[in-house]
């Protein structure tokens, strides 16, 4: 009902003004209404991708792009024509079928990092770590465009994915799993061997073959066969029973981080950049939150803009950045996650501890003069926050 009154509204503007217009006015109208579709449909490019545009061809209309948003196309298409608007559709949907029905993936390695571009040398955008399922739009050279749980797009090179069909991914997401617990540890091709197969991050799922000898027996998504020793890691439904989901336990997770260098993009307990940090921090504690601060300022209930720090419960994310003016808009640039006593705890420089009071020694008085507001999600019914459980299911 909500996108047939927008397009009737879009319509209704659409057709007045265009059977005045010339060749190239036209082109620049449909070009508007590109750009109409996408900030209604598409508005964050960061989680969704509508790269339409009008070819630069004489005398004709060519819609050419891509987009993995087939309502946003469709909507497209049905202005057009009910404007009686002659065109030429080259536009392609993603997944792209030259993916052959590959249009799924699980991370291979213990972090892989995500691109903003497909090149080394692209700016590092997120992190994704081992057992990680991912939605994969598009093929450039060795890279792949990926779509993450939590909807962050970013490309990944060949070696940190194992592709796969729906059959496959089901395959995968349904096998008993176990779970890295340690901040960070070793699978190793042997019982009490010295030989690694590979490093392990908290929160990395591996398939559960057999348990030997204070030993779990496990699978990489490419098959690769290794041992994990047991107090590393736990057997992943046992952990997920077990998750306290206690304001407590957040802060007991956070803590597990202290000293973890700041990295840009990052979110294992590698490298974590601020809201990497808190990311990681509910993650491990079975919630998975949007990536960036400023997506996850708008999760979650609002708890306080005004410095009442009274009113803040363990668990608490709290927002810096710049207020909004009468010419500018509200900039979250960073985010902390609040642990009591007046401390917030977040990744600057190195995961650490800061106080909001003048009188401790760790008192923050950069972050508590950009103060912005605090958001509650701990505990929340909110569609930006999703279950583990889901998380670790890609659908359709």
């Amino acid at each position: 009902m909500k996108n047939t009154i927008f397009l009737k509204a879009f319509a209704l503007v659409f057709i007045t003004l265009f059977i005045s217009c010339k060749s190239g006015e036209k082109k620049e109208m449909i070009a508007q209404e590109i750009t109409n579709i996408k900030n209604y449909f598409a508005p964050d490019k960061r989680t969704a991708l509508f790269n339409i545009k009008v070819a630069d061809q004489p005398e004709s209309i060519v819609l050419t792009g891509e987009s993995n948003q087939p309502q946003a196309m469709d909507s497209l298409r049905a202005l057009l024509r009910a404007k009686g608007i002659d065109f030429k559709d080259e536009m392609r949907l993603l997944p792209s079928k030259e993916l052959k029905g590959h249009h799924y993936a699980v991370v291979n390695i213990s972090t892989a990092n995500l691109r903003s571009n497909p090149k080394h040398s692209a700016e590092l955008a997120t992190q994704a770590i081992l057992g990680t399922s991912v939605r994969v739009l598009k093929k450039e050279g060795g890279w792949y465009l990926v779509q993450t749980p939590d909807q962050y797009l970013a490309w990944v090179d060949a070696g940190g994915i194992e592709l796969m069909d729906k059959e496959k991914l089901d395959l995968w997401s349904k096998s008993n799993k176990v779970i890295v617990t340690n901040t960070y540890a070793h699978a190793f091709k042997t019982i009490n061997g010295t030989t690694r197969i590979s490093d392990l991050v908290a929160g990395s799922l591996l398939k559960l073959m057999g348990v030997a000898d204070g030993n779990y027996k496990v699978q990489f998504p490419d098959g690769r066969m290794a041992f994990v020793p047991m107090n590393s890691a736990e057997v992943y439904n046992t952990w997920l029973q077990n998750l306290s989901l206690e304001e407590d336990a957040l802060v007991e997770t956070s803590k597990t981080l202290m000293g973890v260098p700041y990295l840009w993009g990052g979110t294992s307990t590698k490298g974590v950049d601020c809201s990497g940090f808190t990311k990681t921090v509910y993650y491990l504690n079975g919630m998975v939150i949007p990536r960036d601060a400023s997506q996850q300022v708008h999760t979650g209930s609002s708890i306080d803009s005004l410095s009442n720090f009274d009113a803040l419960r363990k668990g608490d994310l709290l927002f810096f950045g710049k207020k909004a003016t009468d010419s500018t808009a509200e900039k979250v640039v960073h985010v902390g996650m609040w642990i009591g006593n007046n401390q917030f705890i977040h990744s600057s420089d190195m995961v650490r501890i800061s106080s909001v009071d003048k009188n401790s020694p760790n008192y923050d008085e950069y972050n508590v003069n950009r103060y912005l507001r605090t958001k509650r999600l701990f505990k929340e019914k909110d569609k930006n926050i999703i279950e583990l459980t889901k998380a670790t299911e890609i659908k359709g």
